[in-house]
């Protein structure tokens, strides 16, 4: 088996460094991502009402995107290994923004549900191509602080939409897609104009390109990898799945308050994760993936469960944000492993890792919906605390330090 990069255990304070072209271009384009799709989902669920269907249906159509998100994400790999991430970036922006656009001229529900899973195979292309191109374009010791400033552009669009999205809601129910097949198409040429092999010269980007690619098989045995994996698995089941599904539900049944508090307290969340990613980035480029993954999934398994029990708004949104805060680490430690492991043009292992997160944001409300049924919101939000404090113990075996780049 291959044995693991060789680290560095010392963290001397490396000088700050420009991020690539191609790191920039990609946080411009996760950006105009995610202000259209932030748009769309707060009127996602009215719109698909209009048809006049029930509830589990509506719920469907929000189910269909992430379902073929994940139905896609296996043959996502092996398109990169055939096309290069570029193109498969640029075809699935396109994708996504012609399903977007069709959407708000669907003439029923079936039409809806389809294009909408549509899309999701097109968000399944544009997401993992993404990674690999960013993992790909980096050398390990810059690695997570290029990871943070592309989910960077991610909260910041996801923060800006929702607001756009009530604003064109006032004008129809269907001008938010519209807008969404604007943002991508403004997206894609970016994708298409600024993206491009490494300039002659570039030689963060040469060493970058020259890293190995490994076989899928020595990935996969790679204690980074697979604690990447835990880690992905986990995060997608608390908060894409238990915190977003329950939260909601906890304002309004628990603490009795309007709905408008859930929109603010996840704004604070957003801030508070916002505003440690550039730190939190830093700290696993420099300290080390190792402590960050622990201590920052530790973090979160004590902050999530202890969301059921706060006994105000003012105490779920310290918790909130703390958790947020956490987020920032555990979005950005992971990804980097998976680099750390994978290497150069790592289309399938991105995609396995990109699966787990699916799997869990799929699982998790579900479950987690359940567990409040039958017995209470603190199992449920316990359940998601403990997946979270796996994470951080499965960390603990990989290696101290950092990774350096190969001579």
């Amino acid at each position: 088996m291959t044995r693991p990069a060789p680290t560095r255990r010392d963290s001397p304070r490396p000088p700050r460094a420009r991020l690539g072209r191609d790191v920039v271009v990609l946080g411009v384009i996760a950006f105009f991502v995610m202000v259209g799709f932030g748009v769309v989902v707060p009127v996602l669920p009215v719109y698909a009402a209009s048809f006049g269907v029930g509830y589990v249906a509506v719920g469907a159509v929000l189910s269909a995107f992430a379902l073929m998100r994940l139905v896609a994400s296996p043959f996502v790999g092996r398109m990169i290994d055939v096309a290069g991430e570029r193109v498969v970036l640029s075809v699935g922006i396109g994708i996504v923004a012609v399903s977007s656009g069709l959407a708000g001229l669907a003439h029923d529900y079936v039409q809806l549900l389809l294009l909408r899973g549509v899309g999701g195979i097109g968000s399944a292309m544009f997401t993992i191509s993404a990674m690999t191109l960013l993992l790909a374009s980096t050398t390990p010791d810059r690695r997570a602080r290029s990871i943070g400033f592309y989910q960077g552009g991610f909260l910041v669009g996801g923060m800006a939409g929702p607001a756009l999205g009530g604003l064109l809601a006032t004008v129809s129910l269907t001008a938010p897609f519209f807008f969404y097949a604007g943002t991508l198409a403004v997206a894609g040429v970016v994708g298409i104009l600024l993206l491009s092999p490494p300039r002659r010269g570039d030689a963060a980007a040469a060493a970058a390109a020259a890293e190995p690619a490994r076989p899928l098989a020595d990935v996969l045995r790679d204690v980074r990898f697979r604690a990447a994996c835990v880690a992905s698995f986990a995060q997608g089941w608390s908060s894409l799945g238990v915190r977003s599904a329950l939260v909601p539900v906890l304002v309004v049944e628990v603490l009795l308050q309007p709905t408008s508090w859930t929109g603010v307290l996840f704004a604070v969340a957003a801030v508070a994760q916002t505003l440690a990613l550039a730190p939190a980035s830093r700290f696993v480029d420099t300290v080390g993936r190792r402590p960050a993954v622990i201590g920052s999934f530790a973090v979160a398994a004590v902050s999530l469960a202890a969301v059921p029990l706060a006994p105000g708004l003012v105490t779920l949104g310290a918790l909130l944000a703390v958790y947020g805060v956490a987020t920032a680490f555990m979005g950005t430690a992971p990804a980097a492993l998976v680099g750390d492991a994978a290497g150069a043009r790592g289309g399938r292992p991105v995609a396995i890792f990109s699966m787990c997160s699916d799997v869990g944001a799929i699982a998790g409300p579900l479950v987690a919906g359940l567990l409040v049924d039958v017995a209470s919101f603190e199992v449920a939000f316990g359940t998601a605390a403990a997946l979270l404090a796996v994470s951080a113990i499965v960390a603990i075996r990989l290696p101290r330090g950092i990774p350096v780049p190969q001579p």
